[in-house]
């Protein structure tokens, strides 16, 4: 067998030529054909009496097909491995005309991707910008409000008062389709308040958007879905088509809405449960603020970070991986947010090997058990941790151990973030936490 691996002029193209002669492939032909004549029944043979002849002639090429195969793949792999060759995805095996009757020595080529080494930006040379927010009038008032209506009691009158929320089909009068389901906050209306007074199910109101809401593209926004762009440019008349009205009564702070916002006893007192809601709401902030903040390191990274791809490669490796899902039209036209992630990747893994990243069994596990408890509002407990454990367990091996997987890979992202994170220039930001939600509103 002779291996070699003939590099393009851009070094981010190979072809790898595998060379075989019957040498390499015979012995394990004939032993698979001895395994057969023992096992194979054949009308007139007894059970292990098959002529080594008769199976060749019967199965002789299906079986030469399969060991070539096995041994290029093993061969190829071994040949990466043992020269140390980074390559994007797999070998794709490139067209010949083989006659596997009639030859006894094959030569086989397989088109490569190889990935270049690069180098990482110095430390402190890269800066990003990080918002540290504050909690304003306005937003604790939000906050409340929504936790009384959360939490309140909800009926479903037969006409619309004021303060209700209309449910139905918002549609621009003119436009075809049934329209975006929205709960309209009467309490919101600027203008025309008295078409909305007296609503009933099946109602059809016709008001013009902009005027009711006083242009406020950010309430508009909250009810609708629209980004704030798009609420702010919202012209002419639309309808409503009212399906039904809700009507909310504001929920008592007292220790029953303090057990539900927070769990059993966590809080027993109106000093302590705005003292929680205030550190809950800034935890909240800063996790958002943090997500950003990782973004922009992300793209600065991939700024400051020249990795070449081999792009005909990249192009028809994610076509081969992807048949039957990606069409060649498709992956043209995304084709840099596919490169992005690939140097992404790149970048992370070289992060993970420079600086021996790691993730241990308990960690997953442990993030796992966090998980668990916050869906159900819990804390940790020495009576709970035997049975939660259990249950994160048994997560963790469901779906053929993806979840662990995943678990694992959202652990080490986020080891690279924090590990970046100490390399770059941070710059705080004050800012509201108002100024902050109009500021990455849609």
């Amino acid at each position: 067998m002779d291996i070699t691996l003939d590099k393009q002029d851009d070094q981010l193209h190979a072809i790898l030529t595998v060379n075989l002669t019957e040498a390499d492939y015979a012995p394990a032909v004939e032993s698979k054909l001895k395994e057969y004549s023992k096992k194979a029944q054949i009308k007139g043979f007894r059970p292990g009496k098959v002529p080594v002849t008769l199976v060749r002639k019967m199965y002789g090429k299906g079986i030469l097909v399969d060991e070539i195969n096995g041994l290029l793949g093993k061969s190829v792999d071994e040949y990466i491995k043992e020269n140390d060759i980074k390559i994007l995805g797999e070998p794709l095996p490139v067209a010949s005309d083989i006659d596997f009757d009639a030859q006894k020595e094959y030569a086989f080529q397989f088109e490569l991707g190889l990935l270049p080494d690069f180098e990482l930006p110095a430390d402190q040379a890269v800066t990003v910008d990080r918002h540290k927010v504050s909690l304003d009038e306005n937003t604790l008032k939000e906050t409340y409000e929504q936790l009384e209506r959360q939490f309140g009691e909800t009926t479903e009158p037969e006409a619309a008062e004021a303060g209700d929320y209309l449910l139905g089909k918002l549609r621009k009068e003119g436009e075809e389709g049934e329209g975006r389901m929205v709960m309209l906050p009467t309490n919101k209306l600027q203008n025309d308040t008295d078409k909305f007074m007296g609503a009933k199910p099946e109602d059809v109101i016709t008001f013009d958007f902009k005027s009711a809401f006083g242009g406020d593209a950010k309430v508009i926004a909250g009810f609708t879905g629209m980004s704030q762009e798009e609420a702010g440019s919202l012209e002419g008349p639309y309808t409503l088509t009212v399906e039904k009205v809700e009507r909310t009564t504001p929920a008592e702070f007292n220790q029953e809405l303090f057990d539900k916002v927070f769990g059993k006893d966590i809080v027993t007192s109106k000093e302590d449960f705005d003292e929680k809601v205030n550190s809950t709401v800034l935890e909240n902030y800063d996790r958002e603020s943090d997500n950003l903040m990782n973004r922009q390191i992300i793209d600065k990274m991939l700024e400051n970070v020249t990795i070449e791809l081999p792009q005909e490669f990249f192009k028809k490796w994610l076509l081969r991986a992807n048949e039957g899902k990606l069409t060649a039209e498709q992956i043209e036209e995304h084709y840099d947010d596919y490169a992005k992630e690939l140097k992404w990747s790149m970048i992370r893994n070289k992060v993970v090997e420079a600086n021996e990243l790691k993730v241990a069994n308990e960690e997953i596990v442990d993030r796992t058990m966090q998980k668990i408890l916050g869906q159900f509002n819990m804390e940790m407990t020495p009576e709970l941790e035997e049975s939660v454990r259990g249950f994160a367990d048994n997560f963790l091996r469901q779906e053929n151990g993806k979840n662990y997987v995943q678990e694992y890979e959202a652990i080490l992202a986020e080891k690279v973030l924090e590990n970046l994170r100490g390399k770059v220039v941070v710059n705080d930001n004050e800012i509201t936490a108002e100024d902050f939600r109009n500021q990455n509103a849609g």
